[in-house]
């Protein structure tokens, strides 16, 4: 197999961020995606919100599992750490690697075949022991490298490419979320780059779990008539909850703003996310709030884009496992092995 390489050599006037970076240097591979594939639009919305976020490229871990979207981490952050994993197995492997290195920042892409079918009980234990991590998931509700199967997030009643109905009843990945614990969870579209980069920053400054459920149009064989994952259906259907902005080390504001005003959610890291609550009856706080209006929308046949729910004060799996504040791959002998005395005061106090 060949690819493209992109030039190296870029324009001397392209602005850089605080840490010397252009914007192309978060770039990858060039796409071997259909053209036109939502998946080329996360990527590139990942790679503007990392570059706006001054976001040391070596400081990053990018893992996927199989299928289409796993291929993606090839096309962004190229001078990143990256992992691809076997199917439906990426929550395991990010896992392992977030407890052995808490210093990097965890970016798993996967798609819906990859997490709603064979990885699905991988999905939901990284989600409720709260890894920190970035879990990014576009769903096109197809199989798109198998010649566009139903993938278990198809909506029931949607016709595929060739007319064929699907009679089973969707796994709803939000939903899932919402139930098993997460601390940031947001449904966004591939072709809404506007919303899309502000959710992507709003879950890396995060710091616990954080979904990001993306709708990302299968353009060779769910873009079709029919299909409630085309580009025409969702644009049509989506209704947007929120407007996300990303303010960078703002102070932290209680206040209980009325509609239309602004909610500012303070992160762990010490930056503020800015909610613009454009719908009175939904509070980004409130799981179960969240939870109500995800399916009460569903029945109408739309979707909720936007920021469903946060959690400011999250924590993650370290936390709950009180483990050591530096990367456990960097301990010695030393530090693992204290000696025959801590060993039989340890002994002692389970007698």
């Amino acid at each position: 197999m060949t690819y493209i390489a992109k030039p190296t050599l870029h324009h001397p006037t392209l602005q850089r961020n605080q840490v010397g970076f252009t914007r192309r240097d978060y770039e990858g591979k060039i796409s071997t995606l259909c053209a036109g594939c939502g998946h080329d639009s996360v990527s590139a919305a990942i790679v503007q919100a990392c570059w706006e976020l001054d976001i040391d490229p070596h400081r990053v871990a990018k893992l996927s599992g199989i299928g289409c979207s796993s291929k993606t981490p090839d096309y962004f952050l190229g001078a990143s750490h990256g992992f691809n994993s076997v199917h439906g197995r990426m929550p395991s492997v990010l896992t392992g690697a977030a407890l052995a290195n808490r210093e990097l920042l965890y970016l798993g892409v996967s798609g819906d075949g990859d997490s709603a079918s064979i990885g699905l009980g991988q999905f939901a234990h990284a989600l409720r022991r709260g890894v920190r991590m970035v879990y990014i998931v576009e769903n096109n509700g197809v199989y798109g490298l198998t010649k566009g199967q139903f993938s278990a997030t198809a909506d029931r009643g949607s016709k595929s490419k060739k007319g064929a109905v699907n009679t089973d009843n969707p796994v709803d990945l939000v939903g899932l979320a919402l139930q098993l614990g997460a601390t940031y969870i947001a449904r966004g579209f591939s072709g809404d780059k506007a919303q899309l980069v502000p959710l992507i920053k709003g879950a890396i400054g995060h710091g616990g779990a954080a979904l990001l459920d993306i709708v990302s149009p299968c353009v060779a064989f769910n873009n079709h008539p029919g299909s409630t994952r085309s580009y025409d259906y969702v644009r049509e259907h989506n209704e947007a909850v929120s407007r996300v902005d990303f303010i960078d080390l703002a102070p932290e504001i209680k206040a209980e703003p009325a509609p239309g005003e602004v909610l500012e959610l303070p992160q762990r890291d010490g930056s503020v996310m800015r909610l613009r609550k454009l719908r009175a009856e939904h509070d980004p706080t409130d799981r179960v709030a969240a939870l109500t209006l995800v399916q009460a929308m569903y029945a109408r046949g739309e979707l909720a884009t936007g920021l469903l729910y946060v959690d400011p004060a999250a924590g993650d799996l370290h936390q709950q496992l009180n483990t050591v504040t530096c990367a456990l791959n960097t301990l010695a002998e030393a530090e693992l092995c204290p000696g025959q005395a801590a060993l039989a005061k340890i002994n002692a106090a389970l007698r």
